[in-house]
């Protein structure tokens, strides 16, 4: 399993924008699926977007529209772009790989990276 690194996060106000990247210690090209879930305070982790190997994307209702998924095979990096940023966004925001399962709950997470957004 690869290892991964979150960055990117901070505090930003409403309307605001950031760039969530991870960095994953090995080649994710074999990777099925690759995903960004978030949990907020006294809330529920949740998963929020996905891509699979060919590039087909997934997100929740809540951030459709202002979330974008992307991943680097080259540079085995996955990004989440977020815009038009809420206070109902704070929370922190984990990257996951899917395991030999295809599924996230036995694949790689990262620890985290604190978002912010301010009213």
């Amino acid at each position: 399993q690869v290892q991964l690194v979150e960055s990117g996060g901070g505090w930003v106000q409403t309307g605001g924008s950031l760039r969530l990247s991870c960095a994953a210690s090995g080649s994710i090209f074999s990777i099925n699926a690759m995903g960004w879930h978030r949990q907020g305070p006294g809330k529920e982790r949740e998963l929020v977007a996905a891509v699979s190997s060919g590039g087909v994307t997934w997100y929740a209702d809540s951030v459709m529209g202002r979330f974008a998924i992307s991943r680097d095979n080259d540079k085995n990096t996955l990004y989440l772009q977020m815009i038009n940023l809420k206070p109902e966004d704070t929370a922190t925001y984990y990257c996951a790989a899917a395991g030999d399962d295809g599924t996230f709950g036995r694949g790689s997470w990262g620890q985290g990276t604190q978002v912010t957004v301010s009213s």
